[in-house]
């Protein structure tokens, strides 16, 4: 017998599903800025061609359940019938209680008008065997158009690994581009070429450099404010620092690592887990030794590569391993770590406005931040990212993506006053290839230009900012028309 009635449990959707009763999408809940992940889930939700559930997976407070909601108003707007779309989140308290089933079957007894219905679940993960249910949904009604997210992707990962292939597609949501920020903030965007291409500025006639240099040089100031309050939607709208980064703190550390990690995975010594997140902030960037690690934190080997597995798979951290010439993983190597945003690492450790001065720090915090927006935007294209060391003198590219057709992209992050690049450094012995496109990220604004180096491609200085607002416009245009 359950604990909730037909009554409650309806009474409960209609509370969450206003449109049943207005018609129209509640204008509290409406967000302008559409992120580009909406485009891309656009091309699966809206193909009446294609019988296939969207998932979206991320970290707390990246605008999964708003994407969700853009994506009902869109349909709404469209014409769509409202009481064809069904919004649950089963995060709250009465859902948990009640089957997938059930809820559909109250649903479509007591609201749905007809059979093609567009169903939303949000936080898909907390349902009870959801991967069966998701799977049934696909399988026997292709007129059922479903979008879902989960924070914690690994449940998503084991449990759907099989039963999902061919029937869901996996959106992973990253923190906000420097573009999307931009957006958010309603910052001035400069106009640029429709044709720009970041990895290929060299092609560029120097004019042209420089007209695109100039157009994004107030571009700067947002730049550091990005670096500091990070890119979560609703937090980078505060002004303020300190809230900002005390509710990331309660988000990442309290909620992520202390209920959704020890639900999820049965984390017994959920203070051994924070103790090596603490580690993985102040080491982000660096190279990681998994036995030194393990000794530091007193655990076993095996445990700590179970743990950062398990906040790589939760979307907290992305690891970066060691990629050899031929474009393939090492089968051994050390990890480098990264934040999936730098400001969790601003936010844990309390650093404030003054690491802006810091160049050590601003090093590390740019590197995180150009590492997460060169693995999101080449996420689509299935690429290894990771990270090149070797030579005589065992020289270093922080970042390295090996794309399937060959092509391979080198980032060296040079963020200083002063710039050194010699015919020993590892980026120009790897830019031999036709197939290699190589950039060395500066931090100065007027620190620009193709190189004179001996190279298959010129290696081509771009500062940070201009670098990672470029990949931001690249792939908002590879979603013009998507409207």
């Amino acid at each position: 017998m359950s604990f909730v009635s037909d009554e409650q449990l309806l009474q409960l959707l209609f509370n969450t599903n206003k449109w049943w009763t207005t018609g129209k999408f509640p204008e509290a809940e409406k967000k302008e800025t559409r992120r580009f992940a909406f485009y891309e889930a656009k091309k699966y939700l809206f193909n009446p061609k294609l019988k296939r559930a969207v998932l979206f997976t991320g970290l707390r407070r990246v605008g999964k359940t708003t994407i969700l909601y853009q994506l009902i108003e869109e349909l709404l707007t469209k014409g769509v019938p409202a009481k064809n779309i069904l919004y649950v989140s089963f995060d709250h308290p009465m859902i948990k209680i009640c089957s997938i089933n059930r809820i559909l079957d109250v649903f479509k007894n007591n609201v749905a008008q007809g059979e093609e219905l567009y169903l939303f679940f949000d936080e898909l993960h907390y349902a009870e065997e959801w991967n069966f249910w998701l799977k049934t949904l696909v399988d026997h009604y292709p007129y059922y158009k479903i979008a879902a997210t989960g924070s914690a992707s690994p449940l998503l990962a084991v449990k759907g690994a099989e039963t999902g292939v061919g029937r869901w597609v996996d959106i992973k949501i990253p923190t906000l581009s420097f573009y999307e920020y931009c957006q958010l903030k309603k910052i001035p965007l400069p106009s640029l070429p429709a044709t720009i291409k970041p990895t290929q500025l060299h092609a560029l006639k120097p004019s042209e450099l420089t007209s695109v240099m100039h157009a994004c040089s107030g571009l700067l100031p947002p730049f550091h404010r990005y670096l500091l309050i990070g890119g979560f939607p609703e937090l980078a709208l505060l002004d303020d620092l300190t809230l900002s980064q005390k509710l990331l703190r309660e988000d990442i550390v309290d909620k992520v690592l202390k209920r959704d990690m020890t639900a999820i995975y049965s984390i017994r010594n959920i203070n051994e887990l924070e103790k090596l997140f603490i580690f993985l902030c102040l080491q982000s960037g660096n190279i990681i030794t998994i036995q030194s690690l393990s000794q530091q934190l007193g655990t076993s080997r095996p445990t700590v590569e179970n743990y950062i597995k398990l906040l790589s798979m939760a979307n907290i951290i992305y690891i970066s391993d060691l990629i050899d010439n031929s474009g393939k993983k090492a089968l051994k190597s050390k990890p480098k770590i990264y934040l999936a945003d730098a400001a969790i690492r601003n936010a844990v450790l309390l650093k404030d406005e003054s690491i802006l001065a810091d160049s050590d720090e601003m090093g590390m915090v740019v590197e995180t931040a150009v590492y997460k927006h060169i693995a999101a935007f080449y996420y689509n294209q299935q690429p290894k990212v990771g990270y090149w060391r070797g030579g005589k003198k065992d020289k270093e590219i922080d970042v390295v993506v090996a794309l399937p057709n060959g092509t391979k992209i080198l980032a060296e992050i040079k963020y200083r006053e002063t710039i050194d690049i010699s015919l020993e450094d590892g980026i120009v012995g790897q830019a031999k290839d036709r197939n290699t496109w190589a950039l060395i990220i500066t931090k100065k604004p007027t620190d620009y230009g193709t190189m004179t180096i001996p190279a298959a491609n010129p290696l081509v200085k771009i500062p940070a900012f201009v670098f990672l607002f470029l990949l931001g416009h690249a792939e908002r245009e590879g979603y013009r028309g998507c409207e």
